[in-house]
């Protein structure tokens, strides 16, 4: 077990019942941090989870420890549950429904442990309080969040996904090193479609540092600059996971590099994982190779 960790991602791991448009069902292993800690495992990043869930569903994580993730479970009553169906041909199209819940983190429960960076990949709102992510930053690791994870609102009873803006989104954002959302919580949270608009927007509120991914490609806002990169996948059969993946990336990547050169790693990571579903099972030389065939 390492002493010291890269990257450590808090938050549900969830099993996955994607229903695909004009498809089947399929079931699998999911969640933001899956999918974020595959992809930086892969690329070489000491990496570990720390997850709540049910002790009987913990085979499920076979395959993160055996990308070399230290996973560190919180036993629930029960393990999240995620119904994600696809309406219309449009990959971005979704409706979502939490099935099940594993239950909010608490402080008092997490592991202790040597970290160079923290980051919050929730599915839903129903894993991270404010009090938590104030005790978090007071903790002095330096912290990062999927926006998601106060956006996506779970209605109760009925456990239907509904986005909705966070009353605390500026004391929130403010608590934050980076933080990562897409176009839809972008707008929601903003008022502005536009990506940058948004991200200027999202750095006003006091965090350095904002990406923001859409369909065709992702964007950085760091140190006052604006950069944007284009995906490059032949297919989107891997939709699921997108942004997790891409940010995770990001993180990785920015661990030596700078803001530019970093999303450039993070597109053409996620524009191979996009191209097959699950996730990112793919080599740093793949990443790489991408790379080099898509100099832009």
């Amino acid at each position: 077990m390492p002493s010291h960790y890269d990257i450590v991602f808090l938050g549900h791991v969830c099993v996955d019942e994607i229903v695909h448009y004009g498809g089947p069902r399929t079931r699998a292993i999911g969640s933001a941090v899956l999918c974020g800690a595959m992809a930086a495992a892969r690329v070489g990043r000491r990496v570990a989870v720390v997850t709540r869930m049910a002790v009987c569903d913990e085979p499920e994580l076979a395959p993160l420890r055996q990308a070399g993730v230290n996973v560190h479970v919180i036993p629930a009553p029960v393990t999240t549950v995620m119904e994600v169906i696809h309406p219309s041909p449009d990959v971005d199209d979704r409706r979502m429904t939490q099935k099940a819940n594993a239950g909010r983190f608490q402080a008092a429960e997490l592991p202790r442990l040597d970290a160079s960076w923290l980051h919050l990949a929730g599915v839903t709102d129903q894993e991270f309080s404010l009090d938590l992510v104030r005790a978090l930053r007071a903790a002095g690791t330096p912290l990062s969040a999927d926006l998601q994870s106060f956006v996506r609102q779970v209605t109760p009873g009925s456990g239907e996904i509904h986005f909705r803006g966070v009353p605390a989104k500026r004391e929130l954002v403010a608590l934050l090193d980076r933080v990562k959302l897409d176009v839809v919580e972008a707008e929601i949270l903003t008022g502005h479609r536009d990506i940058e608009t948004a991200a200027r927007a999202v750095e006003s509120w006091g965090c350095p540092e904002v990406v923001v991914t859409q369909a065709e490609g992702v964007l950085a806002r760091a140190g006052g600059v604006t950069h944007y990169q284009r995906f490059t996948n032949r297919n989107s059969s891997g939709r699921t996971g997108r942004g997790d993946t891409t940010f995770a990336a990001y993180l990785s990547w920015r661990q030596g590099h700078e803001p530019a050169e970093s999303l450039r790693f993070a597109a053409a990571l996620v524009s191979l994982k996009m191209e097959k579903p699950g996730p990112f099972t793919g080599t740093l030389a793949e990443v790489l190779q991408r790379l080099a065939g898509d100099p832009s």
